[in-house]
C-alpha cells in the first residue's frame, strides 16, 4: 500500500510525513505567501452554518403520508394479487414459481406504488444544452405511468433547476469552443486503450499539468469518470489493516470506495469534531480490534461541499486534528472546486490553508467545467503509485480527448490563462455579490439558500460567461 505522506504509522503516529512537500515549494500562485502577508490564515470568518428546523405539524403530516401511502400500496398489492388491479410491474413467470426469486417484494414497494405515480415528473429528456434554459420532449403516459409515449412536440426554453452545470460552460457551441473542435478532429472522440497501455496522449499530460498548477500541488492524475475517481482510488490507498474515518453524509462513491478498499470503517457525525476526534483518539489508544495491533493507516474522507445539504467542511479544524493525530486526509471536491474560493480552487483557498495540508486532493470535471472524469493531485509520490496502481488507470478507458479539451478551455477561463478578460469580470462581479449578502459567505451563511443558488443561478458571478 502506498503512503500518501510517505511515512509510516503506528497507531497514528506518522513519521516525515510532509517534511519532503515542505522541503519542495509547492505554491506556484504565491496563495500561501499572499495568506502570511496579510498576517490572516482565513480570507474569510468562520463560516456560520444553521440547517432549518421543520416543524412539528410538518413532520407529523409527513410521517401520517408516508403512512397513508404505505397503507393504499399494500391495498393495491392485494388488488393485483386477485386480479381486480391489473399489474403492469414485471414477475416471475408461472413455470419459474419453484425457483429462487431474484428479489423480494418488498424491495419493490416504494417503486410500484408510489413512485410510479410520480415518475412523469423525473427522468424527463431534454434535447439541448444544459443552460438556464433548455427544451424538453414532451411524453404522455396512457397506464399511469408504467410507461411513456413521445408525442414529438418540443418544450422551449423551459427553466433549468436540476443539473449541475455550476459555472454555465457546459452550453452550446460558439467560437471560444473552437479548441475542442480542433482536438475532436485531430484525435477523434474515443482513445480505444487504457492509460497503462496506449490510452495515454499529450491532452492528458497537459490537462495533469494544468490540474496541478491550478490546486498548487506538485502532480495530479485524471481519469475518465468522476464516481470511478473515489469509488476505484480509495481501495489502492487503503486495505486491510487500515481505518477510515467517514462523514456519515458522504457521497455514494466514498462510500463504495471505503468498502471496496477492506479497511475498517467508521462514521463520525457530520461536520461534528468532537465525533471524529473521539474516533481518532479511540484508534489511537486502542489499535485495531482485537489484536490492539496499531493501526496501518488512519485517512479522513470528507467533502468540499456536501452535494445534499450544501454545507461546507471545517477543514481548518479537520487539518488539526489530522496534524494532532498524525492522519491523512482525503478530501473529495467535486462541488467546491471551480465554484469556491476567490479564484475558484475550492475549500482550499476559501480558507486559505496550505495545499500541503491536504493529503489527497480529488474532484471531479462535471460540475464546474462542463465536462466529465475526475481527478486525484497531491504529491507526486502520490501519484506515482496510483499510475502504477489504479483500478481505472489499469482496467478503464482513458478520458476522451474532446472532454479533457474542454476541461483545459474551461481551466484557462478560470485561472485567466484563456486571453480574454471574462475571468477578472467573473470574479469582480463575485466580489460584489459576496459585499452585498449575496452568497452569505460572511454574514449568516445558510446550506439552503446557498444550495438554491448552486441549482437555480449557478453563481450568479459567471452568469455572463455562460449566457451573454
Amino acid at each position: 500500500m502506498v503512503d500518501p505522506g510517505g511515512g509510516a504509522v503506528c497507531n497514528g503516529t506518522l513519521h516525515n510525513q510532509s517534511d519532503h512537500c515542505h522541503r519542495k515549494n509547492c505554491t506556484r500562485n504565491g496563495m500561501v505567501k499572499e495568506a502570511q502577508q496579510n498576517g490572516n490564515s482565513n480570507f474569510y470568518k468562520p463560516v456560520v452554518e444553521s440547517f432549518e428546523e421543520a416543524p412539528l405539524h410538518v413532520m407529523v403530516f409527513t410521517y401520517l403520508g408516508y403512512g397513508i401511502g404505505t397503507l393504499f400500496g399494500y391495498l393495491r398489492d392485494f388488488l393485483r394479487n386477485w386480479g381486480i388491479e391489473k399489474c403492469n410491474a414485471a414477475i416471475e413467470r408461472e413455470e419459474q414459481k419453484d425457483f429462487v426469486p431474484l428479489y423480494q417484494s418488498f424491495e419493490n414497494f416504494y417503486t410500484r406504488n408510489l413512485y410510479m405515480r410520480i415518475r412523469d415528473n423525473w427522468n424527463r429528456p431534454i434535447c439541448s444544452a444544459p443552460g438556464a434554459l433548455f427544451d424538453v420532449m414532451e411524453r404522455v403516459s396512457d397506464d399511469y405511468n408504467w410507461t411513456f409515449r413521445f408525442t414529438g412536440r418540443i418544450i422551449k426554453d423551459v427553466i433549468n433547476m436540476g443539473s449541475y452545470n455550476f459555472l454555465g460552460l457546459a452550453a452550446k457551441y460558439d467560437e471560444s469552443m473552437k479548441t475542442v473542435k480542433d482536438a475532436l478532429e485531430t484525435y477523434g472522440l474515443g482513445v480505444g486503450s487504457t492509460r497503462h497501455e496506449m490510452g495515454t496522449l499529450d491532452k492528458h499530460k497537459e490537462l495533469e499539468d494544468l490540474v496541478a498548477k491550478f490546486l498548487n500541488v506538485e502532480a495530479a492524475m485524471v481519469f475518465g469518470m468522476g464516481f470511478a475517481t473515489n469509488s476505484m482510488n480509495i481501495p489502492a490507498l487503503v486495505g486491510k489493516g487500515c481505518l477510515i474515518l467517514s462523514d456519515e453524509l458522504n457521497h455514494a462513491s466514498l462510500v463504495l470506495g471505503a468498502r471496496l478498499s477492506g479497511a475498517t470503517i467508521r462514521i463520525f457525525k457530520h461536520n461534528n469534531m468532537q465525533s471524529l476526534e473521539k474516533l481518532l483518539r479511540d484508534a489511537v489508544i486502542y489499535g485495531q480490534p482485537r489484536t490492539r495491533r496499531a493501526w496501518k493507516k488512519i485517512l479522513i474522507l470528507v467533502e468540499g461541499i456536501y452535494s445534499m445539504e450544501g454545507s461546507i467542511v471545517r477543514l481548518p479544524q479537520i487539518v488539526a486534528l489530522k496534524k494532532k493525530y498524525k492522519a491523512y486526509l482525503y478530501v473529495d471536491e467535486a462541488h467546491s472546486i471551480g465554484s469556491l474560493g476567490p479564484t475558484g480552487r475550492g475549500v482550499m483557498e476559501f480558507f486559505a490553508m496550505d495545499p500541503r495540508d491536504i493529503d489527497v486532493f480529488m474532484g471531479t470535471f462535471t460540475k464546474s467545467f462542463g465536462a466529465s472524469g475526475g481527478y486525484i493531485a497531491g504529491r507526486k509520490d502520490l501519484v506515482d503509485y496510483l499510475r502504477a496502481h489504479s483500478h481505472s488507470a489499469a482496467y478503464a478507458t482513458s478520458m476522451s480527448p474532446p472532454i479533457a479539451e474542454q476541461i483545459i478551455r474551461a481551466m484557462k477561463l478560470i485561472m485567466g490563462l484563456d486571453g480574454t478578460t471574462q475571468a477578472g469580470d467573473a470574479k469582480r462581479g463575485r466580489e460584489r455579490d459576496r459585499r452585498h449578502g449575496g452568497l452569505r459567505f460572511l454574514n449568516g451563511f445558510k446550506p439552503l439558500a446557498f444550495q438554491q443558488q448552486l441549482t437555480q443561478n449557478r453563481w450568479r458571478c459567471y452568469a455572463r460567461l455562460a449566457f451573454n
